[in-house]
């Protein structure tokens, strides 16, 4: 299947409703479980990239997701309607981190990839990607004498 760039267009409009519906579902959550900070990294290169595990931290001391359960939602390429699915919190808050570096940084997993850390401040409801790309860099010259 050829992809347009109007699939492409659909697609990412698609993405990013997704990830504005499941940050305000995931940061509410975090809120409600009165955790104030979570971490995770990433790193990828060779065409394989992996999120680390989520580290919630409630004022500085590292605590345990609660058992709960999220319904999210995310985009499929070629269909018009999100989908839900179900996943408990850790997972939700590694599930949108992703969708969020395929967002800003789609392929950063490719060639010599890529990596850093995400990390979310529930009071103020923001999440920062601090992203590295890996890049091979060469100098060349030639002298005829």
């Amino acid at each position: 299947m050829s992809m347009s760039s109007s699939d492409w267009a659909s697609f990412a409009k698609a993405s990013a409703k997704a990830n504005r519906l499941n940050k305000g579902i995931v940061f509410d959550a975090l809120s409600k479980a009165g955790i104030t900070h979570v971490r995770v990294g990433f790193d990828g290169e060779g065409d394989q990239g992996q999120m680390e595990r989520a580290a919630a931290q409630t004022n500085g001391n590292e605590v345990e997701f609660p058992a709960v359960t999220l319904s999210l939602w995310e985009a499929a390429f070629g269909c018009a309607e999100l989908s839900a699915c179900e996943l408990d919190l850790q997972s939700g808050v590694e599930h949108l981190c992703y969708a969020y570096l395929e967002q800003e940084h789609g392929g950063w997993e490719n060639n010599e990839g890529g990596f850093g850390e995400f990390t979310l401040d529930v009071a103020a409801r923001t999440i920062t990607l601090d992203f590295n790309g890996r890049i091979i860099d060469y100098a060349h010259s030639t002298h005829t004498f």
